[in-house]
């Protein structure tokens, strides 16, 4: 694995100069997507409307793109900011959640790929469709295991010349080149609603930290994630007493823990 800093020395960067991360993301995820991003040290804002999504994006340090909550004015809005955020030279994630459920997701996604995304982040289920393969996926949940979508991530990542996240029980990330898995997290993690779509935005977070290296600056996010849940884990009797730890864990932990606890290897 080849990254220019340490993902920890990023958690750093961050913290000391907080990116402003635009997030077009669901009604499910707002609230634990913009927590999550506080805890982290990012500042989050939650701008999806046609009518000003891409002139905050031409501002914003980075954008966030999840298609849960899809209606056409919101389809403007993804789109006015992803052109936005790539005139600006901003980088942009997007996280095609579902997008084989239905011709009406199937088309949006297909739309905002043609914008180039910087990243993009997906459960196994997810990434194999949106590689043409068939996945076994039933509304947002994943039924494919991330190593049975790291061959269509590689293919994603190369026709897209985009990084490509799988996330899941052992996380995958490429560039087409490179790639690496990272491990940790919590079997919780999955029973708490968004806790995924908030990783899209702190991936970009990351991102507008690091844009020189947004390999690099992807798999700090999931490790940072991955970490943030173990801590997390360790207290909770349940879903429930997991998701206000782990905005704790998020927010306590810092660069030298990161670096020495993040389990990522080479793929």
């Amino acid at each position: 694995m080849q990254m220019k800093t340490t993902p920890g020395a990023m958690l750093k960067a961050m913290r000391e100069k907080p990116p402003l991360v635009q997030c077009i993301t669901n009604y499910v995820a707002m609230n634990i997507a913009a927590n999550v991003l506080l805890a982290a040290g990012a500042s989050p804002a939650m701008v999806h409307a046609a009518e000003e999504a891409g002139e905050f994006a031409g501002i914003a340090s980075s954008l966030t793109i999840n298609i849960g909550t899809l209606s056409a004015q919101w389809i403007d809005g993804m789109q006015a900011a992803a052109k936005a955020a790539t005139s600006a030279g901003r980088p942009w994630v997007l996280d095609p959640v579902a997008h084989y459920a239905t011709a009406f997701r199937r088309n949006a996604v297909a739309e905002l790929l043609a914008l180039r995304p910087t990243i993009i982040r997906g459960n196994a289920s997810e990434i194999i469709a949106l590689a043409g393969g068939e996945s076994r996926g039933q509304g947002v949940d994943s039924r494919d295991p991330v190593e049975q979508a790291e061959g269509s991530a590689r293919w994603l990542a190369e026709r897209q010349q985009a990084v490509v996240a799988v996330t899941g029980a052992v996380d995958f990330v490429t560039d087409g080149e490179r790639a690496v898995r990272i491990a940790g997290g919590s079997a919780l993690m999955p029973q708490v609603t968004a806790l995924g779509c908030s990783l899209t935005c702190l991936v970009g977070a990351f991102a507008a930290t690091a844009p020189e290296d947004i390999f690099g600056a992807t798999v700090a996010a999931l490790a940072t994630f991955a970490i943030a849940g173990e801590e997390a884990a360790l207290g909770a009797a349940g879903p429930g007493s997991f998701s206000w730890r782990f905005l704790d864990a998020l927010a306590a932990l810092d660069a030298e823990t990161l670096d020495a606890r993040a389990r990522i290897s080479a793929a």
